[in-house]
């Protein structure tokens, strides 16, 4: 889709979902008659398609495309649903404390069911319990697709359940002043529910600064999409009087997301409560609104070029020639047979050309920065 086609469908689109999450019926003399192909489109990069179908269902407009992709939003919200309990049960029965994570509880701050769309819930628990949970799941009828490796095993189950059982917030590796800081501090977070079992929770303040953390994560990599910012919105409009002001400041003072917070929390509040963004407002807008729900490899490369200084050659000589921690992550046999790395890389750049194509086009556009957009804000969780 031609990019103006794309950003005026997107903006129709944060137009229904405001007036879906404010509960006000679309006025269409205001917002243009969408293309229901382009709408469709733009709805499904950024996982809101069940949002605005609210939206036009109010206005009375009967869409089959878009019912549909509310309907599955609901079934798959009820199934995923009715599988954490079961596994929250079987936890509680075997006494292995767990947490349930971002969308499993923003969904329920929405107004309507299915209104928050999720590839999958995450669920925290106690890491010494890691080998009793794989079995629990597969008991439960779930396989196992990863697990051992990294801080997170995943689990399937038909129809559309999809879990990732977290031993930690953050890898060790991954985001090291955010990993540093939850690893630090996710035992004093960790408040037990109300019903004296091994359910744990964390506080509105303490669930916000994860929440900006793994949306931040997102962003400065490859970005992230419109529905982040409708997530700050809601949660913002459920919490943001009884929030610990101080406490919020000095911590994300400590993780280096003062600015981000900010930029991004005036932003949601804008676009979801009908202002009009001013000239900085709508340049990150856009950059949301083209990065889509889980970002773009051309935003990527765009990104870790701003970490190059703007250094083509660095960036490309640093793709070709990784560093070593990141072969121990990526390729861990060449890197217990560390003679053998330069056969690495001749393999990886061939590979790229001929099995992942598409996807090395998209970073030389995000190189070339034709129109591909880096990230507005700088990066501030590095200090």
């Amino acid at each position: 889709m031609e990019q103006q086609a794309y950003r005026t469908a997107a903006l129709q689109m944060i137009a229904l979902v405001r007036c879906a999450v404010n509960g006000t019926v679309p006025d269409f003399s205001e917002t243009g008659e969408p293309d229901p192909a382009a709408l469709l489109a733009v709805c499904r990069s950024h996982d809101l398609t069940a949002c605005t179908a609210y939206a036009l269902e109010a206005a009375g407009r009967s869409d089959a495309a878009f019912r549909e992709e509310k309907e599955k939003a609901v079934r798959k919200s009820i199934l995923l649903d009715a599988d954490r309990r079961q596994i929250c049960a079987r936890l509680e029965a075997e006494r292995i404390w767990y947490l349930p994570l971002k969308g499993s509880l923003l969904k329920d701050w929405y107004p309507k069911l299915g209104m928050r769309q999720m590839s999958d819930n995450d669920i925290l628990f106690d890491p010494a319990a890691r080998t009793r949970v794989r079995e629990i799941m597969t008991e439960l009828g779930f396989s196992c697709s990863h697990f051992g490796s990294g801080n997170v095993d995943a689990y399937e189950k038909p129809p559309v359940s999809s879990f990732e059982m977290h031993i930690s917030l953050y890898k060790p590796d991954e985001e090291p002043q955010f990993a540093a800081y939850f690893s630090r501090r996710t035992a004093e977070m960790l408040l037990p529910d109300s019903d004296g079992g091994y359910g744990r929770h964390l506080s509105a303040e303490d669930f916000y600064l994860y929440f900006l953390s793994h949306a931040y994560k997102h962003y400065h990599h490859g970005g992230t999409g419109v529905r982040t910012l409708l997530d700050v919105y809601i949660f913002l409009r459920k919490f943001e009087q009884t929030l610990d002001v101080q406490y919020l400041r000095r911590e994300l003072e400590v993780l280096s997301l003062t600015e981000y917070e900010r930029e991004t929390r005036a932003l949601a509040q804008t676009v979801f409560s009908g202002k009009e963004p001013d000239a900085a407002q709508q340049r990150l807008l856009d950059y949301y609104i083209f990065s889509g729900t889980y970002g773009t490899v051309s935003h990527e490369a765009a990104n870790r070029l701003q970490e190059f200084e703007g250094s083509k050659a660095r960036y490309l000589f640093r793709r070709v020639f990784p560093p070593m921690d990141w072969i121990r992550r990526n390729y861990p046999f060449f890197y217990r047979h560390k003679a053998l790395i330069p056969v690495l890389w001749v393999i990886r750049p061939i590979r790229g050309l001929f099995c992942r194509f598409p996807k090395l086009r998209a970073e030389l556009r995000g190189l070339k920065q034709d129109g591909i957009q880096a990230s507005p804000q700088s990066r501030h969780s590095e200090k």
